[in-house]
């Protein structure tokens, strides 16, 4: 993750649905170490937008104004040697019509010293009204990744949705630099592909060998690779930054609290971070493991919730 404040202020603006938003507020404290109660979020920090599955957009801010008349006259003193557009980014105002909004691309791109091109331009800047002024910056639109990823040759029906795999590795990787993750019942490999495509140092372990054929065909598919062991996670012994792990809770692999305090004793003895993802309640027997808890989210589809839970 590129980190560069150079510029003072990024922007970002969000999407989700209401059962999404406990997942996306620990996504966001964990990407920015802040959080925000609406669909916008002000941050110095510099973070990819396709990297998350709930951020839309990002305007990096070059000009702000009290009005748009002070933002326009500096808007006139940029020189662009490529082909630009103007885009206006909506603040959910109803104020902002589809006339006004054009109309003010149009007042923005002809201050602008350079070519404009609507179909193909070079580069893409965007105007907004947010929190009492009005900024322009370059626009970066997000990409759905995640949901590419969800036309893989192999599947389970009780695995991780590619989005909330992808949400639970920014809470527990929000800056790879230098960072060696596991994944160790990795299963058939959902969050392996969402770390790996983010490029993240990551490798994976199952105790069930008859899926992880399915996996590796699965991280081949996109393009991707790593390591991914047959091995029981109790028999790891190497040392990594962060661990994430989905517990077991199919018809074909229920494991009774003993067994879930194994896992996650082996757990704290391999990484200094580990994220857990449950359908039930496991405070007792984390803490029990050692861990503290140092914050957690509910991941919904529909009635079926499971907890992302943090822990040092």
């Amino acid at each position: 993750m590129d980190r560069n404040t150079n510029v003072t202020t990024y922007i970002y603006t969000y999407a989700g649905y209401e059962d999404e938003r406990s997942l996306r507020d620990l996504e966001m404290r964990s990407l920015f170490g802040a959080e925000s109660q609406t669909n916008i979020l002000e941050s110095p920090l510099k973070i990819d937008p396709s990297r998350s599955p709930f951020i839309k957009e990002r305007i990096a801010v070059i000009f702000e104004g009290v009005s748009l008349q002070e933002l326009l006259k500096q808007v006139s003193t940029l020189k662009v040697g490529e082909t630009f557009k103007v885009m206006y980014v909506k603040n959910g105002s109803a104020e902002e019509t589809f006339e006004n909004r054009r109309s003010i691309e149009r007042e923005v791109g002809l201050e602008i010293n350079g070519v404009a091109d609507i179909r193909n331009p070079q580069r893409i800047f965007a105007v907004m009204n947010v929190n009492g002024r009005w900024v322009f910056g370059d626009y970066v639109k997000s990409e759905s990744v995640w949901f590419r990823h969800q036309q893989k040759p192999h599947s389970y029906s009780t695995a991780l949705s590619t989005r909330v795999a992808r949400a639970v590795v920014n809470i527990a990787i929000p800056d790879p630099t230098g960072i060696k993750a596991i994944d160790p019942c990795c299963g058939i490999g959902t969050v392996l592909v969402e770390a790996l495509s983010m490029g993240i140092d990551i490798v994976g372990s199952d105790n069930n060998p008859l899926i992880l054929a399915g996996t590796r065909e699965n991280i081949a598919h996109f393009g991707l690779s790593c390591e991914v062991k047959f091995i029981d996670m109790r028999d790891i012994t190497n040392q990594y930054d962060v661990a994430i792990i989905d517990l077991p809770y199919n018809l074909c692999s229920v494991i009774s609290p003993d067994e879930q305090l194994e896992i996650l004793q082996s757990a704290r003895g391999i990484a200094k971070k580990v994220v857990v993802v449950t359908v039930e309640p496991i405070d007792e027997i984390l803490i029990k493991a050692g861990f503290d808890i140092v914050d957690r989210a509910i991941a919904k589809k529909g009635v079926f919730s499971r907890e992302v839970i943090v822990c040092k």
